[in-house]
């Protein structure tokens, strides 16, 4: 019967190595299981070592793009079925490194399992990489470990993270059409700008004819625009940039947030992508075994948006004080609405949170779809009117001249 060399973890999270006799490598793992050891590497005594691994050169690891959120969702998924089928981990994350066509990903896939092969464990490897692994990931990663069950984790992570990426997908599908409507507006008011109202300004001059105000206007747009582009790009870019330095301040963040969620258009829909999100995440942490306290935190960190952070945030604290989890996210009806709540309540009281999160998180889902798809019946009109009226004030500003002129010659006549 052949012999297996072996190395894992133990019950304790100690590092364990050894040697067991097995007809299979399937078996050699069940084998393993069973006296509570989670392997991390396993072959055939005397075979060969099959390891494809290839580093890359340090000099073009900066020209690496980064990690899509779609090749995370489909190695979590291939890790979970891998696992399931009794791969040792190491021999997993070979694979799935070998096979992986993104570079950066593949590197970071190596060093994960070069990490788990000096003797820590999935978990701490995977917290090596933050922008990659976030807390969540790493967190369900550890808990099944601890647990035992890191496939079935896996599987439930892989699960989730479709789930959202399915929710943002949705969200960027609302906000494509009125994005694209918008840059065609743009280049058509620019191309206006630059080469058409010149044209007319010649015209008028040559004529001398008396220009309207609005006319007035344009044309002094124009020469800005023409003559004046580096400053205009200089101020946007100034605009842009101290934006986004306000926003660090956490006053102004809260209040511009706060301001999103009452947006007349778009605030509903955020408010409901922020409860699917949370539900969804929190209901996944609790059903693999993350304490409720650890998940609030998970939840808070990953929220998005920075009202509904301080109010998960804040329902955390009463809760470690000995609060239930439906009490304190009642003071926040403005986050949650009292239907949300009470089936919290609902799931508290039955032993089945995790299930009505769940339940929560699909009905939420379902909400965000007919949210985006009223938005886009709305949004269609609104932008076409909003190209039509652009485009149509800068057409009229430049025939008033020639309307008045036309009306003179006209009236002498």
């Amino acid at each position: 019967m052949p012999e297996f060399v072996y190395e894992g973890r133990g019950a304790d999270g100690k590092v364990v190595k050894g040697t067991l006799k097995a007809s299979s490598a399937a078996e050699a793992t069940g084998l393993l299981r069973q006296r509570n050891i989670v392997p991390t590497s396993l072959r055939q005594k005397g075979g060969l070592d099959l390891s494809m691994e290839l580093k890359m050169p340090a000099f073009l690891k900066k020209f690496m793009g980064g990690v899509k959120q779609k090749d995370l969702v489909v190695f979590t998924r291939q890790f979970s079925t891998m696992l399931d089928a009794g791969l040792p981990i190491v021999q997993a994350l070979d694979i799935l490194a070998s096979q992986q066509p993104s570079p950066a990903f593949k590197e970071i896939l190596f060093d994960v399992k070069r990490t788990v092969e000096g003797g820590s464990s999935l978990a701490e490897a995977l917290a090596h990489h933050p922008k990659v692994f976030d807390q969540l990931y790493v967190n369900l990663v550890a808990a099944g470990e601890a647990g035992g069950v890191l496939d079935t984790i896996l599987n439930r992570l892989a699960t989730y993270q479709e789930k959202i990426v399915k929710l943002k997908s949705e969200v960027k599908s609302a906000l494509t059409y009125p994005v694209a409507v918008l840059v065609l507006a743009l280049a058509i008011t620019f191309g206006l700008l630059i080469y058409v109202v010149p044209r007319f300004q010649q015209i008028f001059e040559e004529l001398g004819a008396e220009l309207p105000g609005p006319t007035q206007v344009l044309i002094r747009i124009s020469e800005v625009v023409r003559h004046q582009m580096p400053t205009v790009i200089g101020v946007t870019i100034a605009f842009i940039v101290g934006l986004r330095l306000l926003m660090r301040n956490p006053k102004v963040k809260y209040y511009v947030h706060w301001l999103l969620l009452k947006a007349p258009v778009f605030g509903d829909l955020i408010k409901k992508v922020a409860i699917a999100r949370f539900t969804r995440t929190l209901g996944t942490l609790i059903s693999s075994g993350v304490s409720i306290i650890d998940a609030m935190e998970i939840c808070g960190r990953i929220a998005g948006n920075q009202v509904v952070e301080d109010a998960i945030m804040e329902s955390r604290r009463e809760i470690m004080a000995g609060k239930n989890i439906a009490e304190p996210l009642m003071k926040y009806t403005h986050v949650f609405p009292p239907m949300v709540v009470q089936m919290i309540s609902v799931g508290e009281a039955t032993g089945a949170l995790d299930s009505m999160l769940s339940k929560i998180a699909d009905f939420y889902d379902d909400e965000v779809d007919a949210a985006v798809g009223a938005l886009t019946s709305m949004i269609e009109p609104m932008m076409m009117a909003f190209l039509g009226v652009l485009v149509g004030g800068i057409l009229i500003s430049l025939y008033l001249p020639i309307f008045s002129l036309a009306g003179a010659v006209g009236g002498g006549g």
